[in-house]
């Protein structure tokens, strides 16, 4: 096999993962005027249906736009030799291979994210203000843009550092190393992320005396579940969408509100969201989700020490001399499909521990309260109602709100 041909493999993958999602995307939108189905009748009024569905016939026609937009521009960065040219970039800075694998995907990562930044900033700004959404002053967007940009260069720099500096030790035993740093780095932000990363954007609270933390506190204690750290984060500060989740294990586990969830349900609706967070935590869905997750990262880095070093791969890229860097770019894209694959597997996974999370409220708190907080939480967000089943097998970690609604009521 030729440069040549690879090339042209990884431009074929790239164009039909596109083509595919362009045809799973239309077939959505085919759904977006279906009739609600009766169980779910009362969700919307009138007015807000056409809401909803303007909404994301506005937020489709955008996802066209910048997909198309995305496309031709990765093709025109392959047909250029695009990454031969920041290669040759890095190169000219320095000798170390760790430093140019830094800089070359430093160029790559802040280019990528420059010329997106205007699709995010429509978005926000016109399509979510729009709707009645945004909350985020553009003074808070690019503060937030460049916190992250802070958090990719110091958390994704230094471990990107780190498995290129194995990789330079010991080559194909470098996967090995790879994988111990990413399974305790992975299991160190599941115990510690809400300390440390969150505070950084978000303002958490203890959640204050009153009726809300009696009612969470009676039901603790009724299932005998320890639970000291329930908090309220300032997620209105951004926007009007609502959320709850739960984080961490043993005495570093806590429960997270959005303030947009206190202020939008009822308690006996806040308490049976967080009975579904309990029932996570109490079917081990988070150490299950974490250990797969290892699983698969470790298969990944061993195929991927298979293929690093391959010649063919930098020539196909258009750099003669292979590295580390020019490889990973490479492997990424070949592995896309089986990643694919992966990522289907996982979504029908969290589906099906949304059911059995969803079972355990309604077993141990109460179905009527969490149905009616699905269904003020879709409508508030301006949910859709009638997904395309295909979308929802590919795209969705969660069931419809129908499927969650008829199994709440069997």
């Amino acid at each position: 096999m030729t440069p040549q041909t690879i090339f042209y493999i990884l431009i074929a993958i790239i164009i039909v993962k596109f083509l595919f999602d362009t045809f799973i995307n239309a077939l959505n939108a085919k759904h977006f005027n279906d009739p609600i189905p009766q169980e779910l009748e009362g969700v919307y009024n009138e007015e807000e249906y056409v809401k909803s569905q303007n909404y994301k016939k506005t937020n489709y026609q955008f996802s066209v736009l910048t997909s198309s937009f995305s496309i031709i521009m990765t093709v025109l960065f392959f047909a250029l030799d695009g990454f031969a040219y920041v290669d040759t970039i890095a190169k000219s800075y320095t000798n170390n291979n760790i430093l140019i694998t830094l800089i070359f995907f430093g160029i790559i990562l802040f280019a990528s994210d420059l010329l997106n930044t205007p699709f995010s900033y429509y978005k926000t700004f016109v399509i979510e203000e729009k709707f009645g959404f945004n909350k985020t002053t553009k003074k808070l967007f690019f503060i937030d843009k460049i916190k992250g940009w802070g958090m990719l260069a110091i958390i994704g720099g230094g471990i990107l550092a780190l498995i290129s500096w194995f990789y330079q030790l010991t080559t194909s035993n470098f996967w090995l190393y790879a994988w111990a740093l990413v399974t305790v780095f992975s299991v160190f932000m599941n115990m510690f992320y809400s300390k440390l990363i969150v505070p950084l954007f978000n303002k958490q609270t203890l959640l204050e005396d009153g009726e809300l933390k009696t009612a969470i506190e009676n039901f603790a204690k009724k299932i005998g579940f320890k639970l000291d750290n329930i908090y309220v984060i300032d997620g209105s500060k951004r926007s009007t969408k609502a959320n709850a989740y739960f984080s961490g294990f043993g005495s570093q586990k806590r429960i997270t509100l959005y303030d947009t969830l206190i202020n939008d349900l009822e308690t006996d609706e806040i308490v049976a969201v967080l009975a579904h967070e309990v029932g996570h935590y109490k079917k081990k869905h988070i150490l299950y989700n974490l250990s797969l997750s290892v699983l698969i990262t470790g298969l990944t880095l061993y195929i991927l020490s298979i293929f690093i070093g391959n010649e063919l791969l930098s020539k196909a890229l258009g750099v003669a001399t292979p590295s580390f860097h020019i490889g990973l770019i490479a492997f990424g894209i070949l592995y896309s499909p089986i990643s694919e694959i992966t990522s289907l597997f996982m979504n029908a996974l969290s589906r099906k521990f949304e059911y059995q999370a969803d079972d355990y409220a309604k077993n141990n708190f109460a179905a009527k309260p969490l149905i009616t907080s699905l269904k003020k939480l879709s409508k508030n967000s301006l949910s859709n109602l009638t997904p395309s089943p295909l979308y929802v097998k590919i795209h969705y970690s969660h069931p419809t709100l129908l499927q969650r609604v008829l199994n709440l009521k069997k």
